[in-house]
């Protein structure tokens, strides 16, 4: 029988929930879609409810260092993963657009508490020499999870019903599980600091040390949803079949499971700073060629993997770069910080996107996606210039 109160316990429970998560959201965003558009509904207001989730992430992110200071970890985490357990179940019980448009944002509000609380005790828990590692471990098996998660919308043949019915199940699985480990709170040697640090100030502080780690949870926000959203719309307007779409999409998140954990881990043993600048700097190579190499479904499936091999796991380095600029008693609020920038990104993303796609003719689309990973290159490199860009080994 497994010790319930050892750390890999606890980091097994961690990345379980965050597993659950992702396949919630990545069955949601095709199955809801789907559904909504066999009733007729505009696609507009279709892509407007997809984007509930994003809104309820944000609207709860002002709001949930306090709760977690107060009661800690486990209980966090437990209310994210009963919330989405229940919204789930309400799903196939409310066959309505505004219900639906509600119960999104709730799972988006469940889905900020789960993984709030749990990249806080990974970032908090984790020794200096491996915290890399294991954020990498948790972004790779988020990536899992969202990849699988459109596979069970072909549950719906057996009725609607399933799909949630299956994913609610599992979320209340890891929500008796998370019950079972020992509370721990986001406190120690760093109470004074967090004392110094009061109310705005904290944001402030933590935006003045980490801004360009949180670029580059921006920069993926604005990667992940251009590419689902837009690149899709991109191919069919330039003669690409659904098959050839099919197969090019996937090499990205195929690229990223490849060097999720190895980037991470090097990130541990030669600074995250040094690795971000790599990345970025290749990545805005590789869409930058996508621009001229943009009706080759060949080339476009090569570039993919190539920049998913690169910044395919740029939320969890961005993430764990963030941690290494701030004291201890900010990271909570470094976490709202890019957890909020990345929602940003999402959004942003798509419409800039959409914009392009309308305005320009040929591969500037992937313009939108280049420019905002120089601009993480660049921040990265000016923050090494004016210091505080190092991991801090002493966790201070």
């Amino acid at each position: 029988m497994p010790n319930i109160h050892s750390p890999r316990y606890r980091l097994i429970i961690l990345i379980g929930s965050v597993f659950v998560s992702g396949v919630a959201q990545g069955m949601l965003l095709p199955l809801v879609s789907i559904l909504l558009e066999q009733d007729g509904t505009p696609a507009a207001l279709n892509g407007f409810n997809a984007s509930a989730l994003y809104i309820g992430i944000l609207l709860v992110s002002p709001f949930m260092e306090k709760p977690l200071r107060r009661f800690g970890y486990r209980p966090v985490l437990a209310c994210g993963l009963f919330l989405t357990a229940a919204c789930l179940l309400l799903f196939p019980a409310f066959h309505a657009y505004w219900i639906w448009f509600l119960l999104r944002l709730l799972i988006g509000i469940g889905d900020n508490m789960l993984h709030f609380s749990a990249q806080v005790w990974i970032m908090f828990s984790s020794p200096a020499d491996r915290k890399g590692r294991h954020l990498s471990i948790y972004g790779l098996i988020y990536g899992l999870g969202f990849a699988a998660g459109p596979l069970l919308t072909r549950l719906v043949r057996f009725g609607v019903i399933w799909p949630f019915l299956i994913v609610a199940l599992v979320c209340a699985l890891f929500f008796l599980a998370a019950l079972m480990l020992k509370n721990d709170y986001p406190t120690g040697d760093d109470d004074a600091t967090g004392r110094r640090f009061a109310g705005f100030i904290r944001y402030q502080k933590a935006l003045a040390l980490a801004w360009s780690g949180l670029f580059a949870t921006f920069s993926y926000g604005v990667i992940e949803a251009a590419l689902n959203g837009n690149f899709p719309v991109f191919a069919v307007r330039n003669g690409f079949s659904v098959n050839t779409i099919s197969l090019i999409l996937p090499a990205f998140v195929i690229g990223s499971l490849i060097t999720q954990i190895p980037l991470g881990a090097l990130g541990d043993r030669i600074g995250r700073r040094n690795v971000l600048l790599s990345v970025t700097l290749l990545g805005t190579v590789g869409f930058s060629a996508a621009i001229f190499l943009a009706h080759s479904p060949v080339a476009l499936a090569v570039i993919f993997l190539f920049t998913g091999m690169c910044v395919g796991s740029l939320y969890s380095m961005g993430m764990t770069f963030v941690s290494d600029l701030l004291p201890k008693a900010l990271l909570p609020v470094g976490n709202i910080l890019a957890g909020a920038a990345f929602s940003f990104g999402s959004m942003i993303g798509p419409s800039v996107g959409g914009l392009f796609i309308k305005w320009f003719s040929g591969g500037m689309f992937f313009a939108v996606i280049a420019a905002p990973l120089f601009l993480t290159f660049l921040g990265c490199f000016f923050q090494g210039l004016i210091g505080h860009a190092e991991p801090r080994r002493d966790g201070r």
